[in-house]
């Protein structure tokens, strides 16, 4: 009788782990789940840019997927293409507005050097120097789009506004891009992987970086909406 008794314990406990371990709701499988659902997003990134004029709105759709998906809220594919829908026209604006100025000052400084006297070391200095208001902003612009209702230059404005006070995180997301840029200058392979994950990767990071700085001007606003209510 003991050994039987032993077995069925035994047996039960075999059952037990085997249940958690097939349970999909378990961290296992979320993991998984999250994984294929960066994969798919990156995919999906990849195809809605293709015309290259909609990149902004791709880009703004994957931060507010992403930022969705943090915490499971909603299907991916919903949250996606309605983003992509409603930000299209703001977006490919702010796409636009920030491709050429990234290009004004990358041929101003090329052309400073080229020039090779004081002036050009001039235009260089000014490029420079115009170069991290604007690459501030950039770190942020999209995933206001993604996550506020603004006019364009309100939009830009606040992106700004938003590195500026949170410094710690910006450093954190310019560290996180720079690096992005420059694996992917020097090594074919993150080329490879990056069109494979790395976009939809990035995309998941940084939505979660905006979803935590967000939270703070979101909870003040809803403050400041309470307080005007009970005044009147």
């Amino acid at each position: 009788m003991p050994w039987h008794r032993a077995n069925t314990f035994r047996d039960c406990g075999r059952s037990a782990m085997w249940d958690r371990f097939f349970d999909l709701d378990n961290v296992v499988w979320r993991t998984i789940d999250k994984i294929g659902k960066i994969f798919l997003l990156n995919l999906l990134w990849l195809i809605c840019s293709l015309p290259v004029f909609t990149i902004g709105a791709s880009t703004t759709a994957l931060i507010y997927t992403s930022m969705k998906l943090s915490d499971n809220e909603g299907y991916w594919h919903q949250n996606f293409f309605s983003s992509f829908k409603e930000n299209f026209k703001q977006a490919t604006a702010l796409f636009f507005i920030y491709l050429a100025a990234g290009a004004f000052l990358a041929g101003d400084f090329l052309l400073g050097g080229r020039a090779g006297n004081s002036f050009g070391q001039l235009m260089q200095g000014v490029a420079a120097i115009l170069f991290v208001p604007y690459f501030l902003s950039l770190l942020y612009v999209f995933g206001v789009q993604a996550k506020f209702v603004n006019p364009v230059k309100a939009t830009i404005r606040y992106s700004f506004f938003v590195a500026m006070r949170n410094m710690k995180t910006t450093i954190q997301l310019a560290i996180l891009m720079i690096l992005f840029v420059w694996v992917n200058t020097t090594t074919l392979l993150a080329n490879f992987l990056t069109l494979i994950y790395g976009i939809g990767l990035m995309g998941y990071f940084f939505g979660m970086y905006y979803k935590h700085t967000f939270a703070k001007y979101i909870e003040a606003a809803e403050e400041d909406s309470a307080d005007e209510e009970q005044e009147r």
